[in-house]
């Protein structure tokens, strides 16, 4: 028997996961630059940006895309 995989690249993964690794990889200002919103430019932190993340479905799908982009081109390399 076997399992089926989900086509979702993002399944399993939390959003506090990928911003964790984005902040650690990129930096808040990197991460300001790619997307224009004040939790990553004016004063982040990991759970103002939650907070706004989760509430926003345009920018957690901004940060999704930015980290699977980040997460491509990082493992081609």
């Amino acid at each position: 028997m076997t399992t089926a995989q989900s086509p979702d690249p993002l399944h399993g993964i939390t959003l506090k996961a990928i911003l964790e690794l984005l902040v650690t990889e990129l930096g808040w200002e990197e991460m300001g630059r790619h997307i224009r919103i004040n939790c990553f430019t004016d004063n982040p932190s990991i759970n103002s940006s939650l907070k706004f993340l989760r509430k926003t479905p345009w920018a957690r799908k901004k940060v999704e895309e930015l980290y699977l982009d980040f997460s491509n081109f990082r493992f081609k390399v």
